[in-house]
């Protein structure tokens, strides 16, 4: 009997036999990983070390693949120049990695040199040799989420048929785990969010104002919160209809978004009152984010339905922990007092409040 090249050289039965008992504990594994209320990132790694113990790749890295743009980001990455790779972004479609994300399908390429979708400016870069590469793509009912890229055997330098496909049943498993993930996260996400503006609504708020304003104390330092609402709302809903009313809530919600900080937590506090946390933020900052939203809406162009200009202001109160409030309840009340103070003093404008006073900024 001639030897066929597989994994390690030689294809007899028996090490066959060995190979497919080793793939089904490797199966176990990962299922249990699956089964576990472990973090996304954390099931991720258990897999690929699986992947690593049953193929001994010389290098292998999972890459996800970002939904708007297509790039491919290193995530995972066990090699020698691993921390030169990971958070490496592919552009969409380049080399093997993005051919087999764009097309869905495995590749086994035995030597890469005879390949023109390898990309060798990585081996280039990295001052690595690539000779073999078995890539799989990470999907879950026909949406593709990444690929799992393993390069050079290290018994043999060379991948087959058989370890595409054992790779292939594993990069299955974590398409489930990365689509189950996503599916928790997203109705997570529609539990705190608001349906009509987007931001946060107020039982996230309430939460999360709570949890600042201990970190703030924990750690001494600067918290804010900015309220406001709109001027004459109840106006614009009498006069165009509550369609109207609903896409300006819509439209400012966007406005708001657009000047936040990542750090920052906006939500809808309720009808037309919106609010922002600031963390790590002073009263002289809350007081320019403010300001400055408050210009924005002044001058972003909002319509009614039937295509009349409208005239959006807003009522504006600003307040900080330590300074206005000893605890979240204070801090809420400090900002809503400022807000309606500067409502009663001719609304649109900007009031911060003094030690529970407020004092008016701008109008």
């Amino acid at each position: 009997m001639i030897d066929q090249p597989g994994l390690c050289g030689a294809n007899s039965n028996i090490d066959k036999c060995m190979k497919h008992a080793a793939a089904i504990e490797t199966l176990m594994e990962i299922a249990r990983a699956l089964a576990s209320p472990s973090e996304i990132e954390e099931i991720l790694k258990q897999i690929m070390y699986q992947v690593s113990r049953l193929l001994n790749p010389r290098a292998w890295s999972l890459l996800l693949r970002d939904e708007i743009t297509g790039e491919l980001e290193f995530k995972v990455v066990i090699s020698d120049v691993a921390e030169k790779l990971k958070g490496v972004k592919l552009p969409r479609g380049h080399g093997v990695a993005g051919w087999v994300a764009e097309n869905g399908q495995a590749l086994i390429i035995p030597d890469v040199s005879c390949d023109e979708r390898f990309a060798a400016e990585f081996d280039k870069k990295l001052s690595f040799i690539t000779r073999s590469i078995a890539c799989v793509p990470i999907k879950s009912h026909d949406k593709v989420f990444g690929v799992i890229e393993l390069i050079n055997s290290i018994d043999c330098g060379i991948f087959d048929e058989s370890d595409g496909q054992i790779l292939t049943t594993i990069a299955d498993f974590a398409g489930i785990a990365i689509s189950n993930a996503r599916a928790v996260e997203k109705i997570q996400q529609l539990v705190i969010t608001d349906d009509l503006t987007g931001l946060y609504n107020s039982r996230y708020f309430f939460e999360q104002i709570e949890y600042e304003v201990e970190r703030s104390r924990r750690y001494h330092s600067p918290l804010s919160l900015v309220f406001f609402d709109l001027d004459h709302f109840k106006g614009v809903n009498d006069t165009y209809g509550h369609l109207t009313g609903s896409r300006l809530l819509t439209e400012v919600g966007a406005v708001v978004q657009k000047n936040i900080r990542v750090t920052d937590k906006a939500a809808r506090y309720g009808g037309d009152e919106f609010v922002i946390i600031l963390p790590h933020t002073e009263k002289s900052g809350a007081r320019a984010f403010a300001m400055k939203l408050h210009k924005d809406l002044r001058e972003a162009e909002f319509f009614s339905n039937s295509g009349n200009l409208l005239t959006v202001s807003g009522s504006f109160g600003v307040a900080s922990f330590p300074d206005d409030a000893s605890n979240a309840t204070e801090l809420i009340s400090a900002a809503d007092d400022a807000m309606y103070l500067a409502k009663s003093a001719g609304r649109d404008s900007v009031h911060v409040a003094n030690h529970h006073k407020s004092i008016a900024i701008t109008k």
